[in-house]
């Protein structure tokens, strides 16, 4: 216990999922957590499970006021920021064929310049304190690419590129600032079993087995302990590192 006792850690998309897990894990190792997100109603619940070290601030992570007003109350509120998870995010089917400019569009919005914003401010942010940590969830399919999921793909393969970038520049200004992404294959959260919902007929990708495709989904808690090992002292050495986090999937071979 107290991996990361009296840190301060920003969670967005913490309603639910992944990103309510790592709020609850990081607040059980001893950090004060802001759980951010669009969905008031769920967000409040979380905060209030995790008691007085937690509250819930509405944030948008496209749009840059937001994000000032999240740094702004998390400082009033705990006194500064050592911790962002930029979790928040959307995905949805589409190939290069029949991905529209529009979806393109949407989803580089949330999922590459939310984390812009977010890292941006919270570099701001951290400058000035003894350490900082970034966790950014990308995707492999952000390294590997997926052929149903091209704008999804494009969208964590900026963040990967980005994430590097700005390891970089702390590492060169001084900043005791890290930035590392992690790269799941799956995660078994409602985001991704609520696809089909989005599907429009003859778009379900082709799964050739069923166990093998479960294989690639890890439980959100597993995603979550490499989030509390990045966030904590103990990864002091990694910075502008890809985490795998897909039981060897994309090294996988007949």
């Amino acid at each position: 216990m107290g991996r990361v006792q009296n840190k301060v850690a920003i969670v967005t998309g913490a309603a639910g999922g992944l990103g309510a897990e790592d709020a609850r894990l990081l607040a059980r190792e001893g950090a004060k957590v802001v759980v951010t997100d669009i969905d008031e109603d769920a967000g409040r619940k979380v905060a209030a499970e995790i008691g007085e070290n937690a509250m819930f601030l509405r944030h948008d992570i496209t749009s840059e006021s937001d994000w000032q007003a999240v740094m702004k109350a998390t400082t009033e509120r705990f006194g500064g920021v050592d911790v962002l998870v930029n979790n928040a995010a959307i995905l949805a089917y589409g190939t290069i064929e029949d991905t529209s400019l529009e979806l393109w569009q949407k989803i580089q919005r949330i999922n590459s310049d939310g984390y812009f914003l977010g890292c941006k401010y919270a570099v701001q942010a951290m400058k000035s304190r003894p350490g900082g940590s970034i966790v950014n969830m990308s995707s492999l399919a952000g390294i590997g690419g997926m052929s149903s999921f091209c704008a999804y793909s494009a969208s964590k393969g900026a963040v990967a590129a980005m994430t590097r970038s700005i390891a970089a520049h702390c590492r060169m200004k001084g900043y005791k600032i890290r930035c590392n992404s992690i790269h799941p294959d799956g995660i078994k959260t409602p985001m991704v079993f609520n696809l089909h919902s989005t599907l429009k007929p003859g778009q379900m990708p082709a799964v050739r087995d069923a166990k093998e495709a479960l294989s690639r989904m890890a439980e959100p808690r597993q995603i979550a302990n490499l989030v509390l090992f990045l966030a904590s002292d103990e990864s002091d050495f990694i910075n502008g590192a890809e985490m795998r986090v897909d039981n060897g999937w994309l090294m996988w071979a007949d």
